[in-house]
């Protein structure tokens, strides 16, 4: 493998990508006029602009994805892919238009609303653990890292950017990252479809690429158990938890706009997760077995194949990704802090502004978690496998019947089930004899949560609208 080569050429495309963002999230007049505007844009998206955010917004871990397929094959499709088309799809037939008709501005305040204060109040906690930047922040400390030719602390690097992004989300608002999420998917697709197209031209065909690489890379499973196989598919409900599904589907322009954009969505992801499959591959096809990162394996066979000119686009198309990720969930760790959580403890100040201080905390915060859990894959597992548990019955039995848990209920809920997870991860974490695992008594953390959060629904779900659902259904019937 060679020496990063970059050119002026290379550096001015990305000096000018930084460049175009600023001039994109230049706030236009009104857009901060009310909560409302800031937000949610309104409540006045349009179809191009959901697909276009959700698409990019929902594929940050681009280093992450390559770093599994370069290790494991197609079983990256399984884990990471499938899963999410599901529930994504579920999210949009069940629960997309109901958000959208929902007043509530963010998901804590949809909780608060129909749990009461209290219960909205601690939902803005797992909330705001759930969208920290923290992965995105280290994605491109690495980056830009690499970049630099290893000079330096990658936090440094990360830092930087991280407070770039702070700048003009705080500034633009909701609308600022539409309009850049509507940049970057376009480059997210050219910069893979390139890497693409410069791999084959280098190995050789598909065909040749998958009789090249071993037998486990074919496998759907990759040679993964099936408890942790389905652990992924369980923290794909995290669909249904995710402050920024909620808060695209509530700023589009109809109920409509948000489900049929979801499908398109989907759509497209699927098409993304063809290409970066097979470009993970190529990179062990080309590059060797023995990539001492793994995580790297997309800028690193960027470095060998592409050449000037298209290796700066390609990096900025990583770039791309890993921010439009990262603004959306700055901004939305900013909203859930400052608006949802802090705005008792200072009620003199406008929820606006709070939001934009909080966005600086959420970053500051991000950067020390990555101190502590420097892999990507391992803070997605970590937060999923904790976080989720307890807060997925009370987010559904806010649009689904079936879920409602009684108001009581739902603080205890979320309490018992995210301690729960979090002390066998700790457990987990001090007795495993396994680098990287977190397995107590040979079960991941996510499933005694998850255990936990069905019993609770069990005893403690609110059968007072079944009551008077049977009883309508039954004056019908007498009617008629």
């Amino acid at each position: 493998m060679s020496e990063l080569s970059f050119t002026l050429l290379d550096w001015g495309i990305i000096l000018f990508y930084f460049c175009f963002l600023v001039f994109l999230s230049w706030k236009r007049e009104g857009e901060d006029k009310d909560e409302e505007a800031f937000l949610l844009s309104g409540r006045k998206m349009t179809l191009p602009a959901f697909v276009a955010t959700l698409v990019s917004t929902w594929y940050g871990g681009i280093l992450g994805v390559g770093e599994y397929s370069y290790q494991f094959g197609i079983s990256q499709w399984l884990l990471f892919g499938f899963p999410f088309y599901i529930f994504s799809a579920l999210f949009a037939w069940l629960l997309a238009g109901k958000i959208r008709m929902n007043k509530a501005l963010s998901l804590p305040e949809a909780v608060g609303n129909f749990y009461g204060e209290k219960a909205g109040r601690f939902s803005a906690i797992p909330v705001f653990i759930l969208v920290s930047p923290a992965p995105y922040i280290l994605m491109l400390g690495l980056i830009f890292q690499y970049l630099t030719g290893g000079a330096g602390d990658f936090l440094w690097y990360a830092s930087a950017v991280a407070l770039f992004s702070v700048a003009y989300v705080t500034f633009g608002g909701f609308s600022a990252v539409v309009r850049t999420d509507m940049l970057q998917v376009i480059l997210m697709f050219a910069g893979f479809a390139f890497l693409l197209f410069y791999a084959g031209v280098e190995f050789g065909s598909f065909g040749k690429l998958w009789n090249a690489v071993p037998d486990n890379y074919r496998d759907l499973t990759g040679g993964q158990d099936i408890q942790y196989i389905l652990v992924w598919f369980f923290i794909a409900l995290w669909t249904f938890v995710d402050p920024s599904f909620h808060q695209r589907a509530a700023a589009a322009k109809t109920p409509e706009t948000a489900q049929k954009g979801i499908f398109i969505s989907i759509v497209l992801w699927s098409v993304f997760d063809f290409m970066t499959l097979f470009s993970g591959m190529f990179g062990w096809a080309i590059l060797g077995p023995d990539l001492a990162e793994p995580i790297m394996v997309y800028p690193y066979l960027a470095n060998e194949i592409l050449p000037v000119g298209m290796k700066g686009l390609f990096f900025v198309a990583l770039l791309a990704i890993i921010m439009s990720t990262m603004d959306s969930y700055l901004f939305l760790s900013g909203q859930t802090l400052g608006r949802d959580l802090l705005v008792k403890l200072f009620p003199n100040s406008s929820n606006n502004r709070l939001t934009r201080i909080s966005v600086l905390l959420a970053a500051v915060l991000g950067i020390l978690l990555i101190i502590v859990y420097p892999s990507v894959i391992d803070i997605w597992y970590v937060i999923g496998s904790v976080m989720i548990p307890g807060i997925l019955l009370p987010v559904l039995g806010i649009y689904i019947r079936l879920f409602t848990l009684k108001k009581g209920w739902v603080v205890p809920t979320m309490v018992v089930c995210i301690g729960i997870s979090l002390t066998w991860l700790v457990l987990g974490t001090i007795y495993s004899t396994e680098a990287y695992s977190y397995t107590f008594l040979g079960l991941e953390p996510f499933y005694p949560g998850l255990f936990a959060s069905i019993l609770f629904w069990l005893f403690g779900r609110d059968k007072s609208e079944d009551l008077i659902a049977e009883t309508e259904f039954t004056r019908e019937l007498k009617n008629e």
